[in-house]
């Protein structure tokens, strides 16, 4: 028996609850195409496969390419699972093999691409809640971050990749396609790429972008002011609820995704912004009174899941008093 097939029989009880999705697919499509489901597992399979079509898309992905193993010979499929080949097992177990080990690397081998080519009705709707950081991944190998409060639309055409930010904030780690462009729709514009990292924030009155690494397209829409504009690694730009694109300016996407990893941070920002990015976090809204508060300027570091904390050491780090109103909203004045 393989090394790949000893894990999979000491692992045989649950997958892990934080596996990325495409993970979790391939461990129980191995699992059981080795014919080792146990009934209470084959109703947790079921179970998982209905919590959302994300699972069920990644797992007929799998299905496809187990199906154009049949296509390949044993000397191809031994070398998409090097460096560490297990040349005495007949076809049927290199088939088994060759998926829990690198799917991936036999899906490309095997002409996959022309299948999520062809799959140009794909659409999906992915939400989180208050809180909530998901990932998801995509047919063509994408990943999106997604903050809480997020809510997202996606639709891939055989030419056009096309996602609908309805709210909230992405982290696009974008697969390079240049027959198909990547296109976020978000507010008063819209963001055009080919592969590249950046992130996308849509509040009520705009919507940002800011660019990791890549390039990216910013254009608002028809009758906005300013021109479209390129933005590069370390570049960001705004585009209003009107379609008025702002010029290219230099950001920290350090700073600014740190949300990722369950973290505030405020590098001199004004007090009136720092409360717009705490309310999202929050069942109630925080505000600052108009004029000093407003005008007051942070630089620090707090956890997004303990907003509290923030609004309790404040005053003693701002002149400024925190108070509680009568409808559970937080307001900052000036001291």
């Amino acid at each position: 028996m393989s090394q790949a097939e000893d894990s999979m029989k000491e692992n045989a009880q649950c997958p892990c609850g934080t596996q990325a999705v495409s993970e979790r697919a391939a461990w129980w499509f191995a699992r059981e195409q080795d014919g080792a489901l146990e009934p209470e597992q084959r109703t947790a399979l079921d179970a998982w496969l209905a919590e959302h079509p994300q699972h069920r898309h990644e797992y007929a992905l799998l299905q496809h390419v187990w199906n154009a193993t049949d296509l390949l010979s044993r000397a191809r499929l031994q070398a998409l699972c090097e460096p560490d080949p297990v040349p005495q097992l007949p076809v049927r177990a290199w088939r088994r093999y060759a998926v829990a080990a690198s799917f991936m690397v036999v899906a490309i081998g095997a002409g996959l691409w022309s299948w999520q080519q062809g799959a140009s009705d794909y659409q999906a709707s992915f939400q989180t809640a208050m809180g909530e950081r998901r990932q998801v991944v995509l047919p063509d190998g994408s990943k999106l971050d997604l903050n809480g409060r997020t809510r997202i639309d996606v639709h891939f055409e055989a030419r056009r990749r096309s996602i609908e930010l309805q709210q909230g904030e992405v982290m696009f780690s974008v697969e390079h396609d240049s027959a198909r462009p990547f296109v976020v729709q978000a507010g008063g514009g819209s963001v055009t790429v080919t592969g590249t990292r950046f992130d996308v924030r849509r509040d009520p009155e705009q919507t940002r972008v800011a660019v990791e690494s890549g390039t990216v397209r910013v254009q608002g829409r028809e009758g906005g002011q300013g021109a479209p504009v390129t933005l590069t690694a370390g570049l960001g730009s705004r585009i209003s609820t009107g379609g008025d694109v702002a010029a290219a300016y230099a950001v920290n996407t350090d700073d600014l995704t740190a949300w990722r990893s369950g973290k505030l941070v405020f590098n001199d920002a004004p007090l009136s912004e720092v409360v717009l990015e705490v309310s999202r976090y929050r069942d109630k809204p925080v505000s600052v009174a108009a004029g000093k508060a407003a005008n007051l300027r942070l630089s620090s570091v707090f956890k997004a899941d303990d907003t509290d904390a923030l609004l309790r050491v404040l005053p003693s780090i701002l002149p400024v008093k925190v108070q509680t109103l009568a409808d559970g909203s937080t307001e900052i004045i000036a001291r």
